[in-house]
């Protein structure tokens, strides 16, 4: 998986484009890609047709028959690795533990080893490891009544 996710990430290096995150489930790659600015269909077009061809020309990177999916993030991202976590500082998060507990708040904090959630006043520090699943969450913001 390491020669597959290099091969991908240096491939979109060059369209500035960056590997969020990559999956390999039964026959399917899935391929998360992310632009600084964003990244629209057009471009996720694109660089499926790009990866698409790399990955024929590389017979041994993938099984003989696979289904190709690339995709954006979305608006509620996976936080899997700890450059995801960096990404999504300030943003509301909901963590499994692998202790079964869960915790939402804003992201207050990264480093090597984990991160802080806040929540008001409490602030709760989790270890990567202890990760089951982690997630950014997308807050609909409430419309405001105009004043009369």
């Amino acid at each position: 998986m390491d020669r597959l996710w290099d091969s991908i990430e240096a491939f979109l290096a060059t369209e500035r484009v960056e590997l969020d995150d990559l999956e390999l489930s039964g026959r399917t790659l899935r391929v998360v890609v992310d632009a600084e600015d964003g990244i629209d269909l057009e471009h996720i077009t694109n660089v499926s047709r790009g990866v698409s061809r790399l990955l024929d020309e590389s017979e041994d990177l993938v099984p003989e028959s696979y289904n190709l999916e690339v995709t954006s993030p979305g608006l509620e991202r996976k936080l899997r690795r700890p450059r995801h976590f960096e990404k999504a500082i300030g943003r509301d998060v909901r963590v499994k533990t692998t202790g079964g507990e869960t915790v939402r708040g804003e992201l207050s904090q990264v480093d090597d080893s984990g991160f802080v959630v806040a929540d008001g006043d409490d602030e709760v520090r989790i270890a990567y490891a202890d990760v089951a699943k982690a997630r950014t969450l997308f807050a609909v913001p409430s419309k405001t009544k105009p004043k009369k």
